[in-house]
């Protein structure tokens, strides 16, 4: 059997990713820096009929929990399959390249890029023991500086700095990682889940949890032909990929 581990997975997109792989038969663990939530949300995928998951605690912004969420899974098995860096927050509503502080920047930067190089390091040895291995960083279509650059057109009704530069680093890292990793049988690619309605977005939005889970499902199942080194926002560019 397969096996998945998706950080941020207790609720909204990453919940539906998490139950979407395991239909799909990969055994899921899912990252939660509240072990009760996580193991809350696995109990509401085994209502279902989904055994194959388990709740690991993994707090990505803490080295020690990252560590010993590898140690806890390094346990059970001696391979991993997928990736999923989903954990991430937002940093407010409100936010200016003028008044939002460096703090304010350095705090959501150690979950959306810091907690992803802690993660990936950590578990890159049992990934690299797959024979197909994938890692899929989300991201969003508002990291893209090519559609930024357009200052005076309509590509966000509303930017937020520190988010976007946030996940522009990510989508840095994430080119660096497939390069890396170029010459193996690594798929790493960012994924944009579109503008989707759960508690990270006040519950507005243009799509559901079930149908971002599925854009970032589809980047986790790929086969050896498939893509990497891509940006994908398949919600605004669904036949081509994302600018970056």
């Amino acid at each position: 059997m397969k096996s998945a581990l998706i950080t941020g997975a207790n609720k909204g997109i990453g919940f539906e990713t998490a139950k979407i792989l395991a239909r799909k038969g990969f055994f899921v663990y899912l990252g939660s820096r509240n072990l009760e939530n996580g193991q809350s949300a696995v109990e509401n995928l085994k209502a279902e009929g989904l055994e194959n998951v388990s709740a690991i605690e993994l707090d990505v912004t803490d080295q020690r929990s990252v560590e010993a969420a590898r140690a806890a899974i390094g346990e059970k098995t001696e391979v991993l399959d997928v990736l999923i860096n989903n954990a991430g927050i937002a940093g407010g509503f409100e936010q200016s390249s003028l008044e939002t502080t460096a703090d304010q920047y350095l705090s959501v930067f150690e979950t959306n890029l810091f907690g992803v190089v802690r993660v990936t390091q950590a578990f890159i040895d049992l990934l690299k023991k797959s024979p197909e291995p994938r890692i899929v960083n989300v991201s969003t279509s508002m990291a893209s500086l090519s559609l930024a650059a357009d200052i005076y057109g309509n590509s966000y009704p509303k930017r937020y700095v520190v988010y976007q530069s946030s996940k522009s680093a990510l989508n840095m890292y994430t080119l660096n990682l497939a390069y890396e990793l170029r010459d193996t049988a690594f798929k790493v690619n960012a994924v944009c889940p579109g503008w989707t309605q759960t508690d990270f977005t006040g519950h507005q939005g243009t799509s559901i949890p079930e149908e971002a889970g599925q854009r970032i499902a589809k980047y986790a199942l790929i086969g050896k032909d498939g893509p990497t080194g891509k940006y994908f926002s398949e919600e605004y560019f669904p036949e081509t990929v994302c600018p970056w």
